[in-house]
């Protein structure tokens, strides 16, 4: 699972980047735009991703994230969002390269924003926020099939043909 693991992070800041790269050729008033999804906006859906994986980031270091909430109440501008996310899924990537079998599998423990205890493996962790990105991903693209605007494919499928083979160690 160390393989897969380290696959799907690479996976998730490929395709994060790949669909705010499309994005990004928006005009910021779409992005921004108010549309009939959960969180509202193109861009307060991305800045949904970096906090949840910023949350899991003070998880996985052991440290108080400040958050009282899975997303802030306005989001920063689009371009923030972006650089700030893009720099977060690098930390997963490398975070997912350097630990072991036996850090992977070591759990985790930690309060939920909503209230209650958690407790994961740093690989369910890791697993988690590849899925929740790729959920939300969905999202963008159902926003994006409004304005109508299609991005750039980012599947996992389109990813193991065209950005795995180079990134393999």
């Amino acid at each position: 699972m160390t393989d897969m693991t380290r696959m799907m992070t690479h996976y998730m800041a490929w395709a994060n980047r790949v669909m705010m790269n499309s994005v990004a050729k928006l005009p910021e008033a779409e992005i921004s735009k108010p549309r009939q999804a959960l969180f509202g906006t193109i861009a307060h859906t991305f800045n949904h991703i970096l906090v949840i994986e910023d949350i899991f980031r003070a998880h996985l270091e052991g440290r108080k994230h400040g958050y009282t909430a899975r997303n802030t109440k306005a989001s920063p501008p689009f371009a923030e969002v972006r650089e700030r996310l893009g720099a977060m899924d690098l930390y997963y990537v490398d975070l997912a390269e350097r630990l072991s079998v036996e850090e992977l599998n070591e759990t985790v423990h930690f309060e939920f924003v909503g209230g209650g205890a958690g407790a994961m493996t740093r690989q369910e962790i890791l697993l988690h926020l590849v899925n929740h990105a790729t959920y939300h991903r969905g999202f963008v693209s159902d926003m994006l099939f409004q304005i109508p605007f299609s991005a750039d494919a980012n599947d996992l499928t389109v990813f193991l043909r065209d950005a795995w083979p180079a990134l393999k160690h």
